[in-house]
């Protein structure tokens, strides 16, 4: 059977050990759910950066990510517009100052 194309999303998220993070974190998982058919948590992952000092600060990290239907390259408008919107109501419910969103091509094997 040939691969099939398909596009992820992955939701980095900063680790807050509040109630409205894990309501928030619940939000994400359930959109993707009912959206998409399913996502993986990858909880407890570490980002590294560069602060304006120079020094190398680290976050803790959960990532969601979910496998569309859609093709990263075909389906580009309807992915850009689906991650802008996503984008936006994340900062609409955090305090972070940016959230990374990646969309990227796989190839599944069904």
């Amino acid at each position: 059977m040939p691969l099939s194309k398909r596009a992820r999303i992955e939701v980095y998220l900063v680790v807050d050990n509040s109630a409205a993070y894990k309501l928030l974190l619940n939000a994400i998982q359930n959109e993707f759910l009912s959206t998409f058919g399913g996502c993986t948590v990858i909880r407890g992952a570490k980002g590294l950066y560069s602060s304006e000092n120079g020094s190398v600060d680290a976050d803790d990290i959960d990532v969601i990510y979910a496998d569309t239907p859609f093709d990263s390259e075909a389906d580009f408008a309807t992915l850009s517009a689906y991650t802008d919107s996503l984008k936006a109501a994340l900062l609409k419910a955090t305090s972070e100052g940016s959230i990374l969103i990646a969309v990227h091509q796989i190839f599944h094997s069904v």
